[in-house]
């Protein structure tokens, strides 16, 4: 689940692509801490609290939604930096670590990793610790290819113009990626 297309890996791939793959590592690292993070208090009752106030459930649903929308808009009206300007700058570590909460694809992926690896002799908090380990080193390895992509397509977006559209489709990706979102 890492490694399909998602939130994550587009906006680690258009990271890479505009900032180059050393700029890029803190919001790997944000990601590849934020989502363990998120899926040992997932497990441990934040999904029960939330379910339990609908409302509030909802409101963070189409927050992140907007918030990711906004992101994808940057994403697709991001102008190649002017020779010798500097450049932006990409999400930090506690930035992506926090975008976790609002990213639909890592909710799903949370509840259904407690729902299907849980439940054994080790108990709830010892398994969502095991998994938050896994999942720490997978989606790192998966971020790590999906930068790679981003920073090796640079080379060929040396044009302008071709960094634009590679920025489009990224944001294209990170707004298809909200489908299931909307659909509820």
């Amino acid at each position: 689940m890492s490694a399909t297309p998602g939130p994550n890996n587009a906006l680690v791939a258009a990271t890479a692509a505009n900032f180059g793959l050393r700029r890029s590592l803190p919001m790997m690292l944000g990601v590849s801490v934020g989502f363990p993070v998120m899926l040992v208090l997932v497990a441990l009752g934040a999904a029960e609290a939330l379910r339990g106030a609908p409302r509030v459930l909802e409101a963070l649903r189409w927050a992140g939604a907007a918030w990711m929308l906004w992101l994808a808009w940057g994403i697709a009206r991001a102008a190649p930096p002017a020779a010798g300007a500097a450049p932006g700058r990409p999400m930090t570590l506690l930035q992506a670590a926090l975008f976790q909460w609002v990213n639909p694809k890592a909710w799903i992926i949370a509840a259904g990793a407690i729902a299907a690896y849980t439940g054994g002799a080790a108990g709830l908090p010892a398994e969502a610790l095991v998994l938050a380990a896994l999942f720490a080193v997978a989606a790192f390895g998966s971020l790590l290819g999906w930068a790679a992509l981003g920073a090796g397509t640079a080379r060929l977006l040396r044009r302008p113009e071709a960094l634009r559209w590679f920025n489009r489709t990224m944001a294209a990706l990170l707004v298809l990626s909200l489908l299931p979102v909307i659909a509820g």
